[in-house]
């Protein structure tokens, strides 16, 4: 494949972006419920007109894509591992959203700043997850073996997340805090959505550069143990990255839509363990009994939907006994 479908996407993830945060989301406001559910349903409606695009470019080879020796090579099979891959990144992206709350929770960050934060947050994502991608990547094309030592990385993933509990923030462990007060002055208070200020004649870092960067390294814990799961699936570059990088450009405003009903989905983690652990059961197999795409997605499907319906059950339950 040549580099000008690669600059092309790039691009305009980048125009989206911008749109996003210089023209939609200007000036600092509470993001409510309802415009975040519209945005999510944005971004979900780009993705699948994507998925369409992959069709069709994958078919007919436009600009290059589908050339190559990793490549796939059926636009009907581009599509699906697409898809499958949105929904896999989209899955696991669910839990940072719990984490991503804690940590807002935990400094007591205005609402109206929160967006800002996740913006750029985000945008810091999308750059270490496409080198991350890249390279696990060129490691299974490499080394086949890679896809075993993978997949028996998430199955232990999946059990830790099963009995591990829910886990306080401590950002004085956290290395890249603890780095960044050694370098910098950190001052006393928020001052609005600034991340840099002047302290007593120095340049000094805002607690929102502090947020800013345990919402980027807890990021690359998770892209630790999603994106090996999308490899499960392909091992094509392109999309592995783009279904990645469509999956979390719908977080911020998933976190908004969500952020409210959090404590709802009491049983969603267990479906997102079992999304982990057959994943990674998925990967071991690949080379003597590859599971078909279709079949992974109908699994995926009714693990995210059985764990969705469970919580509301649970929560219905819990509303009657009261």
């Amino acid at each position: 494949m040549t580099v000008l479908p690669w600059f092309l996407f790039i691009l305009l993830i980048l125009s989206l972006l911008f749109l996003d945060l210089g023209v939609f989301h200007k000036q600092n406001k509470v993001i409510s419920a309802k415009e975040a559910l519209l945005w999510t349903m944005f971004w979900v409606a780009l993705a699948l007109l994507f998925n369409v695009f992959i069709f069709y470019a994958y078919s007919h080879n436009w600009i290059g894509i589908g050339l190559g020796e990793h490549a796939l090579k059926s636009g009907k099979d581009a599509a699906l591992k697409f898809f499958t891959g949105y929904i896999i990144e989209k899955s696991l992206s669910l839990d940072n959203i719990f984490v991503i709350a804690m940590i807002f929770s935990y400094f007591k960050v205005e609402g109206k700043y929160q967006h800002r934060v996740l913006f750029w947050g985000i945008l810091g994502a999308l750059i270490m997850r496409a080198v991350m991608i890249l390279a696990g990547t060129a490691l299974i094309q490499t080394f086949d073996w890679m896809i075993y030592l993978f997949g028996g990385f998430l199955i232990l993933t999946a059990g830790k997340m099963l009995f591990s509990g829910d886990e306080e923030i401590d950002p004085e462990k956290n290395l890249l805090i603890r780095t960044a007060r050694k370098i910098f002055p950190v001052s006393p208070n928020f001052e609005g959505e600034k991340f840099f200020t002047v302290l007593n004649g120095k340049k000094a870092i805002t607690p929102m550069f502090l947020v800013l960067l345990i919402v980027e390294s807890t990021d690359v814990l998770f892209a630790v143990d999603s994106i090996p799961a999308i490899f499960a699936v392909t091992t094509d570059p392109f999309i592995v990255f783009t279904s990645n990088v469509f999956a979390i450009l719908g977080l911020r405003s998933l976190y908004f839509a969500l952020a409210a009903m959090i404590g709802m989905f009491h049983y969603l983690k267990i479906s997102l363990v079992f999304v982990l652990a057959y994943v990674g059961v998925k990967m071991i197999l690949s080379h003597h009994y590859p599971i078909p795409t279709s079949l992974s997605l109908g699994i995926i499907a009714v693990a995210l939907s059985a764990g969705v319906a469970a919580s509301l059950l649970f929560q219905k339950k819990e509303a009657g006994q009261a």
